[in-house]
């Protein structure tokens, strides 16, 4: 029974996200006068299709994604019957009309991160970086002169709100000495701590640690919910900027990548350890703030110059911001053709990689 509502609790999740997304791009599309052929839902097989005014809206079999085909776009499933060069077409808009209607997927992704983040922030607690303990004696952070009670407001010159910072920090360094600037008696200091390794025997890693419990757990209010929500979508955006960092670095040790199968799984293990910690209201706050997190994640992801996705359409069309004229059709479509090649093949290998650990 666990199972089936996970997999219904992912696909709500998955049809939330892909909506705001493409909805998006949608809005701003039909504001700049430019015709919607399909909003889908899902890529694969039909499931359910109806059209209404000039837009056809599909829902398909797997869930991988979905997509707002624009009339004069690549040609993609558009009703033949309209012409692709009229005056309503993606290619016929003004060029910043185009950059806008690309953008607003991605943005409304982080809008949407963001009132999640109002509603998780308004129904629990925040931890904010002071230092409540060491985990060991004589501990990297103590020797380098941190006490109980100081607040850690920067990381090597990163600004720190939450104390998941400091945890996200800690882990993604490599031993090598980070600068500590912290608030003690409203004074602010400065120190150099060197990491110690620390073998994790039970999970077979090895990590960087300062020995330092890290958290004081403070509840919002008012005008402060906003502000402890920006922080929780600032700190998503990093997180994920920084994984993808290491990604691009050859770091795939500190990093996973999920697709669907991924995703399923990441819901119902937080299904299920929200239930056993703290019934309904925990799973329901747990949950929106696994949304909040992939939808942070699904906006800054498409972002990225790769071709395929809106940050590689953006990179054309501010080419032709620069250049005064548009790239060629056969070349851009030629590098939207090998995009959509390594999309793929990146998808069928962490497919392979979900299931893989599904097994082990």
């Amino acid at each position: 029974m666990q199972a089936v509502i996970s997999l219904l609790i992912f696909l709500i999740i998955f049809c939330i996200l892909v909506v705001s997304h493409e909805g998006g791009h949608f809005l701003i599309a039909k504001a700049n006068g430019i015709r919607v052929t399909e909003f889908t839902v899902g890529m694969g097989p039909v499931l359910f299709q109806k059209k209404k005014g000039e837009t056809m809206y599909s829902i398909r079999l797997l869930p991988v994604g979905g997509a707002c085909i624009f009339d004069g776009m690549d040609g993609l499933e558009a009703d033949k019957e309209i012409e692709n060069d009229d005056e309503h077409s993606f290619k016929r808009a003004n060029v910043w009309a185009r950059i806008a209607t690309v953008l607003a997927g991605p943005f409304a992704n982080f809008i949407l991160g963001f009132l999640f983040a109002v509603i998780v922030v308004a129904f629990t607690y925040q931890s904010i970086p002071e230092v409540r303990g060491f985990s060991m004696e004589n501990s990297p952070a103590q020797t380098a002169g941190l006490k109980e009670g100081d607040v850690i407001t920067s990381i090597n010159g990163h600004k720190i709100y939450l104390g998941g910072e400091v945890s996200m920090n800690m882990y993604l360094t490599d031993g090598e000495d980070v600068q500590i600037t912290y608030l003690r008696d409203g004074k602010e200091y400065e120190t150099k701590i060197t990491p110690s390794l620390y073998k994790d025997s039970e999970n077979k890693v090895n990590r960087y640690v300062i020995g330092v419990y890290i958290g004081k757990v403070i509840k919002p209010h008012g005008i402060d919910n906003l502000k402890y929500a920006a922080y929780n979508v600032r700190y998503y955006l990093l997180s994920t900027w920084q994984s993808l960092g290491l990604l691009f670095k050859g770091r795939t040790d500190k990093v996973e990548l999920s697709g669907p199968v991924g995703m399923a799984e990441m819901v119902n293990n937080s299904y299920e350890t929200a239930k056993n910690e703290g019934g309904t209201k925990e799973v329901i706050l747990t949950m929106i703030n696994l949304a909040m997190f992939l939808s942070i994640n699904l906006g800054l992801m498409n972002l990225l110059p790769i071709p395929a996705l809106d940050g590689g359409r953006m990179v054309f069309l501010l080419i032709e911001v620069i250049a005064g004229k548009p790239v060629p059709e056969k070349y851009e479509g030629i590098v939207e053709l090998v995009g959509a090649i390594f999309l793929i093949g990146l998808m069928v290998v962490v497919l392979f990689h979900d299931v893989g650990r599904l097994f082990k």
